[in-house]
């Protein structure tokens, strides 16, 4: 298991120093002058120069490089134009509600995911089947910004059953403790301001969640076919397990492992996804950040953005990793009980009987 988590650790720092190299590169291929982004439209040659010196874009590109490297280990990540505040400080800022919005999304993926493939590939070929993958259809099918529109229309404009936009309605605040608006309405006590959050950000979290729906519906209902025709099911109803068990407790659990990891990735997706739903539904986050950044040509804000998201992707599957752990007993183990030429479902039995003795 130590091994497991150390190899793990390792794919992890390689993965973030690549990150960190091709986000160096940007400043490098990306078009625009920073120099003069930072001195100003209106600046003079000298004024130009004096902040190319300040940034060390004077220097060659390995010295460049290497003074990144020590900028972004101490969380510098340069000065936005636009704000004239450091990059750090403002995704700082905006971060939290972005997080917000993409753990709610991923509550409603697996709150609606997880049955809608089980039942599917418990009831293949059957109505209740043809059902969810058509429910799985129409999601990855419909694309975000018309479903973020096409909800406004009707569930906010025409029959106001949810806000328009925004965080909270008009007039209400909550101290910022967190930067999450149902988080710090609860730290504050104050339940009215954690039900208008949580009816601001329902709207939001749906459109975001969707199509996302769709992709791990589609997985677990494959996996779980394979799972529920493996031999380890047959013993399992041969011991006289209930039926509902044997598919949630032993096939369930297996088909978990590969979604585990298309969850993990969807985590990623979701929070580079937040720029069109916050944009439509008037939210402040990373994503909207991001789409002021690229519209004003601020580079460092950009590359800043890039470089956040991706470290919560690493993050993210590293946790999917420990989660995997979890989930199979296996990797635990290290293969110790795995014998020459033994296949998949005779292991997977032998695991399974001993959880019955």
């Amino acid at each position: 298991m130590l091994s497991f988590i150390a190899q793990r650790l390792g794919m992890m720092v390689l993965v973030l120093a690549g990150l960190i190299t091709v986000t160096f590169l940007m400043t490098q291929v990306l078009p625009g002058d920073p120099a003069r982004a930072a001195a100003g439209r209106n600046a003079t040659a000298e004024q130009v120069e004096g902040a190319r010196e300040r940034l060390g874009l004077d220097r060659p590109v390995p010295e460049q490089y290497v003074s990144y490297l020590g900028r972004v280990a101490q969380g510098d990540l340069g000065t936005s134009v636009f704000t004239q505040r450091p990059v750090s400080d403002d995704i700082g800022r905006v971060l939290p509600s972005s997080v917000e919005l993409v753990g709610a999304a991923m509550l409603i993926n697996i709150a609606v995911a997880l049955p809608l493939g089980v039942v599917s590939a418990y009831r293949r070929g059957r109505a209740a089947d043809l059902a969810a993958r058509l429910v799985a259809l129409l999601g990855a099918a419909v694309p975000v910004f018309w479903l973020g529109l096409i909800l406004q229309a009707f569930l906010s404009a025409r029959w106001g059953l949810f806000p328009l936009t925004g965080h909270l309605g008009f007039g209400a605040s909550v101290p910022a403790v967190t930067g999450m608006t149902t988080v710090d309405a609860l730290l504050a006590g104050d339940l009215a301001a954690f039900g208008d959050a949580l009816h601001h950000l329902a709207l939001p979290a749906v459109t975001l969640a969707a199509s996302y729906i769709a992709v791990v519906t589609r997985t677990l209902r494959s996996t779980m076919i394979g799972a529920l025709d493996a031999d380890y099911i047959t013993l399992a109803r041969s011991t006289g397990a209930s039926e509902w068990r044997v598919v949630l407790s032993h096939g369930l659990r297996n088909a978990l492992v590969p979604t585990s990891t298309i969850l993990g990735m969807q985590l990623g997706w979701m929070l580079g996804s937040t720029v069109l739903v916050e944009s439509i539904f008037g939210r402040v986050g990373v994503g909207a950040y991001s789409v002021t950044a690229v519209l004003q040509n601020d580079l460092y804000a950009v590359i800043g953005a890039v470089l956040v998201i991706g470290v919560v992707f690493i993050l993210a599957n590293f946790v999917v990793d420990l989660l995997q752990l979890w989930l199979n007993p296996r990797l635990r183990r290290g293969g110790r009980r795995r014998r020459a030429g033994a296949d998949e479902s005779a292991v997977q039995a032998f695991d399974l009987a001993g959880e019955r003795t």
